[in-house]
Protein backbone atom coordinates (compact mmCIF):
# COMPACT_ATOMS: atom_id res chain seq x y z
CA UNK A 1 0.00 0.00 0.00
CA UNK A 2 1.38 3.41 -0.98
CA UNK A 3 0.94 6.20 1.55
CA UNK A 4 0.80 9.72 0.15
CA UNK A 5 1.25 11.72 3.35
CA UNK A 6 2.86 9.75 6.15
CA UNK A 7 3.02 12.76 8.49
CA UNK A 8 -0.74 13.32 8.13
CA UNK A 9 -1.39 9.64 8.88
CA UNK A 10 0.94 9.82 11.90
CA UNK A 11 -0.73 12.90 13.42
CA UNK A 12 -4.22 11.52 12.70
CA UNK A 13 -3.26 8.30 14.47
CA UNK A 14 -1.95 10.21 17.51
CA UNK A 15 -5.07 12.41 17.61
CA UNK A 16 -7.44 9.42 17.35
CA UNK A 17 -5.62 7.52 20.10
CA UNK A 18 -5.72 10.67 22.23
CA UNK A 19 -9.50 10.96 21.70
CA UNK A 20 -9.98 7.33 22.75
CA UNK A 21 -7.98 7.98 25.92
CA UNK A 22 -5.21 5.52 25.13
CA UNK A 23 -1.88 5.82 26.94
CA UNK A 24 0.26 4.88 23.95
CA UNK A 25 0.10 4.88 20.19
CA UNK A 26 1.92 2.79 17.59
CA UNK A 27 2.97 4.63 14.43
CA UNK A 28 3.70 2.42 11.45
CA UNK A 29 5.69 5.00 9.46
CA UNK A 30 9.15 6.23 10.32
CA UNK A 31 11.06 9.09 8.73
CA UNK A 32 13.36 11.93 9.77
CA UNK A 33 10.53 14.45 9.48
CA UNK A 34 8.15 12.37 11.61
CA UNK A 35 10.84 11.88 14.28
CA UNK A 36 11.62 15.62 14.31
CA UNK A 37 7.92 16.57 14.57
CA UNK A 38 7.52 14.08 17.44
CA UNK A 39 10.60 15.58 19.13
CA UNK A 40 9.09 19.08 18.89
CA UNK A 41 5.78 17.81 20.31
CA UNK A 42 7.70 16.12 23.13
CA UNK A 43 9.72 19.29 23.86
CA UNK A 44 6.50 21.28 24.17
CA UNK A 45 4.95 18.58 26.44
CA UNK A 46 2.17 17.51 24.05
CA UNK A 47 3.36 13.89 24.09
CA UNK A 48 5.56 11.83 26.41
CA UNK A 49 8.56 9.78 25.41
CA UNK A 50 8.71 7.99 22.07
CA UNK A 51 10.95 5.14 20.97
CA UNK A 52 11.79 3.61 17.63
CA UNK A 53 11.02 -0.09 17.70
CA UNK A 54 12.83 -0.60 14.39
CA UNK A 55 15.44 1.79 13.02
CA UNK A 56 14.98 1.28 9.29
CA UNK A 57 12.88 3.56 7.15
CA UNK A 58 9.21 2.67 7.40
CA UNK A 59 9.70 1.09 10.84
CA UNK A 60 7.60 1.38 13.98
CA UNK A 61 7.54 4.14 16.59
CA UNK A 62 5.83 3.79 19.98
CA UNK A 63 4.57 7.10 21.39
CA UNK A 64 3.47 7.58 25.02
CA UNK A 65 0.44 9.88 25.20
CA UNK A 66 -0.08 12.15 28.21
CA UNK A 67 -3.47 13.63 27.32
CA UNK A 68 -2.29 17.14 26.39
CA UNK A 69 -3.38 17.23 22.74
CA UNK A 70 -6.69 18.94 21.99
CA UNK A 71 -6.17 18.94 18.20
CA UNK A 72 -3.30 18.34 15.83
CA UNK A 73 -2.89 17.92 12.11
CA UNK A 74 -0.92 18.82 9.02
CA UNK A 75 -1.34 22.02 7.05
CA UNK A 76 -2.16 21.41 3.39
CA UNK A 77 -1.18 22.98 1.11
CA UNK A 78 2.17 23.72 2.73
CA UNK A 79 1.88 27.50 2.62
CA UNK A 80 5.03 29.58 2.38
CA UNK A 81 5.07 32.19 5.13
CA UNK A 82 7.28 35.27 5.33
CA UNK A 83 9.00 36.26 8.55
CA UNK A 84 6.45 38.98 9.36
CA UNK A 85 3.31 37.04 8.34
CA UNK A 86 3.02 34.35 11.05
CA UNK A 87 0.20 36.10 12.89
CA UNK A 88 -2.23 35.54 10.01
CA UNK A 89 -1.67 31.79 10.15
CA UNK A 90 -1.80 31.75 13.96
CA UNK A 91 -5.33 33.16 13.70
CA UNK A 92 -6.27 30.53 11.12
CA UNK A 93 -4.87 27.38 12.76
CA UNK A 94 -4.60 28.08 16.51
CA UNK A 95 -7.34 28.91 18.98
CA UNK A 96 -5.63 31.98 20.43
CA UNK A 97 -2.31 33.81 20.29
CA UNK A 98 0.23 31.95 22.37
CA UNK A 99 -1.98 28.84 22.64
CA UNK A 100 -0.45 26.00 20.65
CA UNK A 101 2.32 25.72 18.10
CA UNK A 102 2.71 25.72 14.35
CA UNK A 103 5.61 23.63 13.04
CA UNK A 104 7.52 25.32 10.23
CA UNK A 105 10.14 23.96 7.84
CA UNK A 106 12.85 26.59 7.46
CA UNK A 107 16.32 26.73 5.95
CA UNK A 108 17.59 25.94 9.47
CA UNK A 109 15.41 22.83 9.90
CA UNK A 110 12.03 22.16 11.49
CA UNK A 111 11.05 24.48 14.34
CA UNK A 112 8.00 26.12 15.87
CA UNK A 113 6.65 29.39 14.56
CA UNK A 114 7.77 31.09 17.79
CA UNK A 115 11.40 30.05 17.21
CA UNK A 116 11.17 31.18 13.58
CA UNK A 117 9.87 34.60 14.69
CA UNK A 118 12.78 34.89 17.16
CA UNK A 119 15.31 33.96 14.45
CA UNK A 120 13.54 36.28 11.98
CA UNK A 121 13.12 33.66 9.22
CA UNK A 122 10.25 32.43 7.08
CA UNK A 123 9.47 28.94 5.85
CA UNK A 124 6.77 26.46 4.90
CA UNK A 125 3.98 25.53 7.30
CA UNK A 126 4.00 21.81 8.12
CA UNK A 127 1.68 21.06 11.06
CA UNK A 128 -0.11 22.54 14.07
CA UNK A 129 -0.91 21.33 17.56
CA UNK A 130 -2.76 22.76 20.57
Amino acid sequence: MVMNDTLAACLANIYNCELKGKSECLITQNSKMIRRVLQILKDYKYIGEFEELSKERGGLIKVNLIGNINKCGVIKPRFFVKKYDYERFEKRYLLAKGFGIIIVSTSQGLMTHEEAIEKNIGGRLIAYCY
